[in-house]
């Protein structure tokens, strides 16, 4: 569990509702009479296992309440809780010869168009390998690409101002915890770069302002865990006016459906993973399936465009370049390429949901990024939105048939266990009776009855004469 005493991990939490999840199916099979009692020993261990398992379930939903993931529609909070993030590398690569090139085409167009690229190219630039590069190409191309004016930015308003609105204090609680997201403290012996201690806490409020802001901006859109890890990407690479502005838009588009009341719109989003996986590799998709692993692990790459999961900066802001030049879904196909990928991986594991669970949620951090996201885009381009939301409706119905054909069967068995045992007792009472009431039987008992009755008569006329009453 967590050691946050007021926020909850989404990963452990996951594996508590996994085991609770798995307790109900054995207290079911239990219930459904798949354990055989055979005799009145067994009998005596049901009961104590289904006392056991109930003691044990109630113990352990407490516990989950405790440290649920608080989805919006299991609260009145509405805030998504995801676990603890991976520590953030801010590790400084040279330019491979690749990226110079990049780096000095986009540099000339800026140069030739006074500031400015024509958005289709800055797209096309963002999108193909090594994105825009560096974080001074971002500053001026990432507004263009969600169509921000920087001429016409907002001072930022001061943190007091927003300290008696209801979602302050999550807000607060989520930024400290993101301290990992941060540049570290400057360690002149170990020779780590990074930034005075000051100016992170001054990001840090820089960081809860720019986050009331949109809140107070938009009261139908409700905040989320996992929010801040977008938002303190934007806010790292362009300031916070500018890191405003652009959540301003994406707020309203691209993740506008993670800010509903409820998270049901995003849950079925996730669905749509599974299609593109079983269109490429059914064989990965049956195990997958088989497995009962869901979607959970991959919740907080999309609420958060994979930044809260990935360990190195220059992978997080190389896909916002290719999130931000993308149609509103690309990470769906992004999750989608990484499952791919690591099939091989999948196969080695033992075909549950813990042991799948926990490899998914984890990435690697020798992912191969340009790779994963040229097969991105190949299955964007490959399956139609359409085309996959009508193989997740198809899913789901064969998903319900399943589910009312496994209750029908339960049904049955605990009809046929009644039955069994019914007949049981039936059988018990028909098979000794008719073998007490042989003539020979009656015989016996007629004279043990007679010679009871003469011992009682005589021994009564006795103690009569001796004068016992």
């Amino acid at each position: 569990m967590s050691t946050d005493q007021e926020v909850g991990s989404v990963r452990d939490s996951g594996y508590c509702a996994a085991a609770v999840w798995s307790l109900y199916q054995a207290y079911r099979r239990i219930y459904d009479g798949r354990v055989q009692m055979i005799t009145s020993g067994l009998q005596i261990i049901y009961t104590q296992m289904k006392w056991l398992l109930s003691k044990i379930w109630y113990t352990m939903s407490k516990e989950l309440i405790v440290h649920q993931i608080k989805v919006k529609t299991m609260s009145e909070e509405d805030a998504i809780k995801i676990d603890q993030p991976q520590e953030l590398s801010f590790e400084e690569y040279p330019e491979i010869s690749e990226e110079i090139e990049k780096r000095h085409k986009i540099e000339k167009l800026l140069l030739e168009g006074g500031g400015h690229i024509e958005i289709d190219i800055l797209r096309e630039l963002a999108r193909s390998d090594y994105g825009l590069v560096t974080d001074d190409l971002r500053r001026t191309l990432w507004p263009a690409l969600v169509g921000v004016d920087v001429k016409c930015l907002l001072p930022a308003p001061k943190l007091c101002d927003f300290e008696t609105h209801p979602e302050y204090n999550q807000v607060v609680l989520d930024v400290n915890r993101s301290l990992k997201r941060f540049p570290p403290v400057p360690n002149i012996l170990y020779h780590i770069p990074g930034i005075p201690y000051e100016q992170r806490i001054a990001l840090q409020d820089q960081l809860t302002v720019l986050i009331m802001r949109v809140i107070c901006k938009y009261p139908d859109l409700r905040y989320y865990q996992g929010y801040h890890d977008v938002a303190v990407t934007f806010l790292l690479v362009a300031g916070e006016e500018i890191a405003f502005a652009v959540m301003d838009v994406l707020s309203t588009n691209h993740f506008s459906e993670c800010m509903q009341e409820t998270m049901d719109a995003t849950q079925r989003r996730l669905l749509f993973i599974w299609p593109v996986v079983n269109f490429e590799n059914p064989e990965l998709f049956n195990f997958l399936q088989h497995s009962g692993v869901g979607t959970m692990f991959a919740l907080p790459w999309y609420l958060t465009w994979f930044g809260h999961s990935l360990n190195s900066y220059k992978a997080v802001v190389r896909l916002y370049d290719y999130f931000l030049a993308s149609p509103v879904y690309s990470p769906l196909f992004v999750t989608a390429a990484i499952i791919l990928y690591r099939a091989d991986e999948l196969f080695l594991q033992d075909c549950d949901m813990a042991s799948i669970h926990l490899l998914l949620s984890k990435l690697p951090e020798n992912l191969p990024i340009e790779q994963l996201l040229n097969i991105s885009s190949h299955l964007y381009d490959k399956y139609p939105m359409t085309m996959i939301k009508k193989e997740v409706e198809r899913l789901e119905r064969e998903d319900q048939e399943r589910r009312k054909l496994d209750e029908k069967s339960a049904l049955e068995r605990r009809k046929k266990l009644a039955r069994n045992a019914k007949s049981s007792s039936n059988y018990t009472l028909s098979h000794w009776i008719p073998q007490l009431l042989t003539p020979k039987s009656f015989i016996v008992t007629t004279a043990f009855s007679i010679f009871v009755g003469f011992c009682a008569y005589y021994y009564k006329s006795q103690y009569m004469s001796a004068g016992i009453s």
